[in-house]
């Protein structure tokens, strides 16, 4: 779980700080900085999984494809910054395994990892330039100060069961020395002695080697930063029925649904013959139906097809009528809908999940279910980590008014850009500003505090969509004041409530 992400010298993001709660939505006009966050996001999740050269590549640049890495670094006109920087606090896994399946458990589980990565000029012209380690660094949060770290609501119990152990010393360190910075890792495991490499010899991050024995702790921030992803659910690839022996995992384009949703029903199923109390949740695919009924009404059963002789495996949605209709048939906000449903029952997805512009293909009076949807996919504040309430967190970014409206005020960040000046040179960067009285206003130094003009340009287009299905409301963490309740936007709102 992403819990704080400072960016400095990546595309338009200078000196940005923030802080972000299990359902964050970034709403700003495009060019805002909204997507370049998403991307920062993303890096940072290749470095622990790639070369430098290659998470860079994975990354769009301006023109929607990185085909040189200096695109990625901040510039004003052809003055390029020689540097970027991240810094991520985070709550990591407690436990995990390696890439040889070796078991691993975290020392602490409060981390905070940095990293400083510069360019080097290429001395060919064909060459796409270097990019460079300058710093890494992974340091416990202490647990005393874990409160102060988490500024958004939570409770107790939940904390507990999300933030555990104990470490002093550092788990990787950057040193200098002789002018040539050198890169520690600090083994926590249960052999070995501190690893020291010159930085500017190394291709990829020290963290992206990290193993189960001898430096748990770093592969279990390894392990966090991997399951970082974007989500860009692609109709052409959740149409696609699966094979026998497709992966069971929802792919970041919406792929393998269908194996997806088979796989919960039948280890759901497999639990049921195994309890004796046989007092189980209602089976996968009604819970799936009753979601999909929150979007449309004409919904009797969700189920997956398995042909024996083709062998595949096709998802099939029912309607009123007892007619069944194949994933090939469904809308593209459906089927988008559908596989955020399932996402939501898969224990073994963990992590950010990032969406872009969750509203497209959603009529405007359903957007407060895909909301409802999308905020109970997160970790459930109220209660422990555990089996049924993963660490799981959603960052979606929108320039939508009606998300804007039913989003909840401690959840909503404001994109723009804003003027800076630095050597002498002016540009504009993405500021991320929150609403007052929310726990970012309370808790953060910062002054970026959203404009009641800014608010009103989204909300003045929209009226309160959202009275019908408020009754339905399934968790606490939901019942909190939206953007359009706020009461001193109300007698500026063309629609004011009754």
């Amino acid at each position: 779980m992403l819990t704080r992400l400072k960016v400095s010298g990546f595309k338009n993001l200078v000196d940005v700080d923030v802080s972000f709660g299990p359902f964050t939505c970034v709403a700003g006009a495009n060019g805002t900085g909204k997507s370049n966050l998403f991307d920062a996001i993303r890096f940072l999740s290749a470095l622990a999984d790639r070369p430098l050269i290659d998470a860079a590549l994975s990354v769009r640049d301006e023109g929607g494809k990185t085909k040189n890495v200096r695109g990625l670094f901040h510039h004003v006109g052809e003055n390029y910054a020689d540097e970027m920087s991240f810094e991520a606090e985070m709550i990591v896994p407690f436990a995990g395994v390696d890439d040889l399946g070796q078991r691993a458990k975290a020392t602490i589980t409060f981390l905070k990892y940095s990293v400083t990565i510069a360019y080097e000029q290429a001395n060919t012209e064909i060459s796409l330039g270097d990019l460079k380690l300058k710093k890494e660094e992974l340091v416990r949060i202490k647990l005393q100060e874990a409160t102060r770290h988490l500024g958004f609501p939570h409770r107790p119990a939940w904390r507990k069961s999300a933030v555990r152990g104990r470490r002093a010393s550092p788990f990787i360190s950057t040193e200098t020395q002789n002018f040539n910075n050198r890169i520690k890792l600090h083994q926590d495991g249960s052999r070995g002695r501190t690893l020291s490499r010159l930085s500017m010899n190394l291709p990829r991050t020290v963290l992206s080697v990290a193993n189960a024995a001898e430096s748990p702790t770093a592969l279990l921030a390894r392990r966090e930063m991997q399951s970082w992803r974007l989500l860009q659910l692609e109709p052409s690839s959740l149409r696609k029925p699966d094979e026998f022996n497709a992966p069971q995992k929802l792919g970041a384009d919406g792929s393998h649904l269908a194996a997806t949703l088979y796989r919960l029903a039948k280890h759901h199923k497999n639990n049921i013959r195994t309890q004796q109390s046989r007092r189980l949740a209602e089976p996968v695919y009604g819970q799936v139906a009753n979601r999909l009924a929150e979007l449309i009404d004409d919904v009797y059963d969700v189920s997956v097809d398995r042909d024996e002789k083709r062998e595949l495996l096709t998802l099939m949605v029912t309607d009123r009528d007892k007619t069944r209709h194949p994933a090939q048939a469904l809308s593209d906000g459906t089927l988008r809908f559908l596989a955020l449903s399932v996402l939501e029952l898969d224990p073994e997805s963990y992590g950010v999940v990032c969406l872009e512009e969750p509203e497209n293909g959603i009529h405007p009076e359903r957007i407060p279910a895909m909301l409802r949807l999308l905020q109970d996919i997160t970790t459930d504040i109220e209660k422990e980590i555990g089996p049924g309430n993963p660490l799981r967190q959603v960052i979606v970014n929108t320039h939508s008014p009606a998300v804007v409206g039913q989003t909840p005020d401690d959840s909503l960040l404001v994109s723009e850009l804003t003027e800076k000046v630095r050597d002498g040179h002016h540009f504009k960067t993405a500021t991320f500003s929150f609403l007052p009285d929310t726990w970012r206003a309370k808790a953060s130094e910062s002054k970026h505090i959203v404009s009641k003009g800014k608010l009103l340009s989204y909300l003045n287009p929209i009226e309160d969509i959202d009275v019908r299905q408020r009754s339905r409301l399934r968790r606490p963490k939901w019942e909190k004041k939206r953007v359009v309740d706020r009461q001193d936007l109300q007698g500026l709102l063309p629609f004011p409530k009754a």
